[in-house]
């Protein structure tokens, strides 16, 4: 902790959940800075369209160097643009100045890519002679898997104008619908629920903190209140779904995708064997999930619902974890994997760029947003509970990550796909447990709360997160066909988690609205399954670290430096020699699961 305790003084208050600083982008919303940046931006994308548009095809090696450097300049900067307001919107979902200042950017932007499209179109419009003398030309080594993705994408394209049009319909569109979501669920109140212990929950993620509580009654009360608001508003949810499929439905018929699970797969760079080996090896073993909420069952004394995924083992109260102390544990934990790993944790403390406090209106879940150029910022709320503090180490992960993609890539190799982008935060996850599990040596109680703590939350990454995805195949499946509404997905979600659960969990009435609370399948379909296969792959790596001690270290850092700059299975071979095309990896994860369970409960006989 040597370099926490010497910068601990520069931090300017960890004492109480902290708001971010964002000034490393604008000074506040009226911020002339913010307009002449996009007059600025504006004016070069008009000359870069003048200077390039129809010559791509005529362009020398070095040229196209020049080209795309400008373009990642160009991204770059209206990265800043639209995170600045965005990041305001999501800390406080009622503030309507950044809402509109965020409507503004985003339309910035859009205007940005239809004056850019044709570049990415010209691109791909190359013939295969042409394509190969830009893969083999030196001047473009750092650019070849972003030609390779090019060229995967080649068969969908659109004439510039469809492009453009998509583009601006997009607006009034699927976004307008997602953020349409979004606002909706900011501006709900919802019945707030007293424990015993007197602290009313009211918002959203207090409501949710309270699904660990001890008390029964508790976790009801509060489960029942956050789902109101989704039956409430469910046949809206339901609508809003529905217009984003038949929007993905669309998109799939003009440019040729078979669905729309083949074209995120695309995107996601993961084939469709992977995907199904990942669905197919998470159904087989739905015996270890009902397992442990057997064992939990036994254990309490009493059936476990839907409400009670989430009890605490013991009935005592686990004492809470303070922003400041939680922040603490997380550094000694990262400081023991690597000190430089450390140093760089400590920045996102020292310079507030974790938002922590708990508010009305905020943005539910967590997230971490990466500016490329600048660093990540980490959106959370803290409810001084473990839940919270492995929140915490999570997006930590991801903006590690970040930190090592910004020292190495530029702007189109700096996005990793998602199997990857998971590894690093379930990573910090794993080193979080094992040195709370070092500390908690003798105390029999806290050590079966961690335990049964990251059981848990692989068993909902591995099962819960795959389900979700089985979901979406049904949806987008139902999409074809035509409409559907929310009779149609409540009934598939009670299906899908009753085939999950068996005999084992108990679901409440309440657990069929549950799906309007899972904002990706709203704004990226098919993105939890890469949860599960991320899993896979993490439990693989540190079991890996394990074995092999420090030695390990230097492989993992240069996994996570590559970003999107190559393929990320081959990536994962080469640094770390895990292979996830092979489905002893998916065993192998499976089995460390099996065996955690195991020691649970030789624990309790």
């Amino acid at each position: 902790m040597q370099y926490w305790n010497t910068l601990q003084s520069q931090v300017k208050s960890i004492s109480s959940a902290p708001a971010w600083d964002l000034s490393d982008l604008y000074n506040g919303l009226e911020d002339p800075a913010i307009q002449t940046d996009l007059q600025s931006l504006s004016q070069f994308a008009s000359q870069f369209r003048e200077t390039y548009r129809s010559h791509v095809n005529r362009l020398s090696p070095i040229q196209i160097a020049d080209c795309l450097h400008q373009l990642e300049a160009m991204y770059e900067r209206s990265g800043y643009l639209y995170a600045f307001p965005a990041l305001i919107f999501n800390a406080n979902t009622q503030d309507k100045i950044a809402k509109q200042a965020m409507d503004r950017a985003m339309e910035a932007y859009t205007q940005l890519q239809n004056q850019l499209l044709f570049c990415d179109l010209e691109l791909k419009q190359l013939t295969p002679e042409q394509f190969q003398k830009l893969t083999g030309a030196p001047e473009l080594q750092t650019y070849q898997h972003y030609f390779a993705q090019i060229a995967k994408f080649r068969p969908y394209l659109l004439p510039e104008a469809v492009e453009q049009t998509r583009n601006q319909s997009s607006l009034t569109g699927r976004e307008a619908f997602i953020q349409l979501r979004s606002v909706h669920l900011g501006e709900q109140t919802y019945p707030p629920v007293t424990p015993p212990d007197g602290q009313t929950a009211s918002t959203e993620a207090e409501l949710g903190a309270l699904s660990f509580h001890p008390d029964r009654d508790t976790r009801t009360a509060a489960y029942q209140s956050i789902r109101s608001v989704m039956k409430t508003h469910n046949s809206l949810y339901a609508y809003i779904l529905n217009a984003i499929a038949q929007d993905h439905r669309l998109e799939n018929e003009m440019r040729g995708h078979g669905s729309t699970l083949e074209k995120q797969l695309l995107g996601d760079q993961v084939s469709e064997s992977v995907f199904n080996a990942i669905m197919e090896g998470m159904n087989d073993r739905s015996d270890l999930f009902q397992r442990y909420y057997r064992l939990k069952g036994k254990a309490l004394g009493q059936t476990i619902r839907s409400a009670d995924l989430y009890a605490p083992w013991s009935l005592e109260a686990v004492p809470a974890i303070p922003y400041e102390e939680g922040v603490k544990t997380l550094m000694a934990a990262i400081e023991q994997f690597d000190v430089n790993y450390a140093r760089r944790a400590e920045e996102f403390f020292v310079n507030n760029w974790v938002d922590a406090t708990v508010r009305p209106g905020k943005q539910g879940g967590a997230f971490c947003w990466y500016i490329h150029g600048k660093h990540s910022y980490l959106l959370q709320s803290y409810t001084e509970d473990h839940s919270s503090l492995f929140t915490l180490a999570h997006e930590m992960g991801h903006g590690l990550h970040f930190a090592w993609i910004g020292d190495r890539q530029s702007y189109f190799n700096s996005m990793p796909p998602m199997v990857s982008a998971e590894i690093a935060s379930t990573f910090n996850e794993l080193l979080l447990l094992d040195y709370l599990l070092k500390q908690a040596e003798g105390d029999k109680e806290l050590t079966k709360t961690l335990i049964t703590r990251q059981l848990e939350d692989q068993l909902s990454l591995l099962f819960r997160q795959s389900t979700i995805s089985r979901l979406e195949r049904r949806i987008h499946d139902r999409a074809t066909e035509g409409t559907f509404d929310a009779t149609f997905v409540n009934q598939a979600w009670m299906e899908l988690y009753k085939n999950l659960c068996g005999d084992a969990v108990e679901l409440l009435p309440e657990h069929q609205y549950d799906w309007a609370r899972i904002g990706h399948i709203f704004f990226k379909p098919f993105y939890c399954y890469q949860y599960t296969a991320s899993t896979i792959v993490s439990l693989a790596c540190y079991q890996k670290y394990l074995e092999v001690g420090k030695a390990f270290i230097p492989g993992y850092l240069e996994l996570l430096s590559v970003g999107d700059s190559m393929d990320q299975v081959e990536a994962l071979k080469k640094y770390v020699g895990v292979d996830l095309e092979d489905t002893a990896t998916i065993r192998e994860a499976l089995q460390y699961v099996e065996r955690l369970i195991d020691r649970l409960e030789e624990s309790i006989d």
